[in-house]
């Protein structure tokens, strides 16, 4: 019996037990809720006992803007809204574990929206991906009039979450798996794989995937002035994302000096040198960078509950991104794990189970605390 097999069997007993004695059911709860995200598409009990939700193609218009996504409509009355945000992935919102998550989170009485951003298809994100994440937000709020409202993001997503949520202060949390903070930080983890566990602390080193260097590469290579570097670029990203080990040697060398500043950042081993090496990167790439990164802002002004999942053998963003964002905002709990990989829930012990346990019931938590808005 695995470990969430057995969160599972004792959750469905004390639901029973908290039913007849008038106790709340909401840890119970968490734990089918936690048991079915695990099982993925297969027919969990919390399945079996919740109405199948309602998936609807949307297409409406936002403050003069077009937002289409799909509405995942609870089989009871949502209790609270949610916008669920696409990763960078090409399936978007169509991706079938997305799908599994949407309605799992439907069937615990969240009316969820998950608005299509055609950046993170592209696996590009901008600091202009905060807009449909707002439009989802604001029409959640106005058109179907829930009484609150939360973002969920996973990586990079993460950061235009955030941005939407600074814009938007009816927000009410943010659940963000993997999340990016300091945006030097990352850059510097995935070109020497070196990070600090905190401000002015000693570098420490890891291997990182270098499929995240790749896709920064590919990202950014349309913010080149030249339409040969631009070229040249992606296809380096695109050969070494099938193949890291693959030569791109003939594709460099012909590189101008746009295409060379950012190979160089991207050859670099040593920490010290990427802040200037960033620096010197074609003006685009450095204010888009600008434009994302959370480091420079003001984070005091966040009103949403923040809610980190990382963990700690995560070599695309390192752990130390989130402790850094939970340092910052002002409502923010971070949930450490040991076997989460980059942005994958199925924890591997039972520390990880139970955090992950711990924080279903928070999200719960707050559900029901804004369902209690509308009595």
């Amino acid at each position: 019996m695995t470990r969430l097999l057995l969160f599972l069997v004792l959750g469905a007993v004390a639901v029973g037990l908290a039913s007849l004695s008038g106790c709340s059911t909401r840890p119970m709860e968490s734990a089918l809720l936690l048991a079915d995200l695990e099982g993925g598409d297969s027919n969990s009990l919390y399945k079996r006992i919740t109405p199948r939700p309602d998936r609807q193609s949307l297409t409406v218009a936002v403050d003069g803007r077009r937002l289409t996504g799909d509405l995942y409509l609870p089989g009871e009355r949502a209790r609270a809204g949610l916008v669920l945000v696409p990763g960078a992935a090409k399936e978007g919102k169509d991706d079938p574990r997305l799908v599994a998550l949407a309605q799992a989170l439907a069937r615990a009485r969240f009316l969820v929206l998950v608005p299509e951003i055609p950046n993170l298809r592209a696996q590009e994100v901008t600091a202009g991906d905060r807009q449909p994440i707002l439009d989802a937000a604001r029409f959640l709020l106005t058109e179907r009039r829930v009484p609150g409202v939360g973002v969920a993001a996973v990586s990079y997503a993460g950061l235009p979450a955030v941005l939407a949520a600074l814009e938007e202060p009816r927000i009410d949390f943010l659940v963000q798996v993997g999340a990016p903070y300091d945006l030097t930080a990352i850059i510097t983890f995935f070109t020497t794989g070196a990070y600090r566990e905190g401000p002015g602390q000693d570098w420490r080193h890891a291997q990182p995937n270098a499929y995240g260097k790749w896709v920064f590469v590919r990202a950014n290579a349309r913010r080149l002035d030249d339409s040969t570097d631009r070229a040249l670029l992606a296809a380096v990203a695109e050969r070494k994302m099938a193949d890291e080990a693959a030569a791109v040697d003939d594709l460099t060398a012909k590189l101008g000096p746009q295409g060379r500043s950012v190979m160089a950042l991207l050859d670099n081993t040593d920490p010290a040198r990427v802040p200037a090496l960033i620096a010197a990167l074609p003006p685009r790439i450095q204010a888009e960078i600008a434009a994302m990164d959370l480091a420079p802002r003001d984070l005091s002004r966040l009103n949403a509950r923040l809610y980190l999942f990382h963990g700690r053998d995560d070599r695309i963003i390192p752990w130390t991104e989130s402790a850094a964002l939970a340092r910052m905002a002002p409502h923010a709990e971070l949930i450490l794990l040991d076997n989460l990989a980059h942005a994958d829930l199925k924890p591997g012990q039972a520390a990880d189970a139970y955090a992950l346990w711990r924080a279903m019931t928070h999200l719960l938590a707050e559900r029901d605390e804004l369902a209690e808005r509308r009595s």
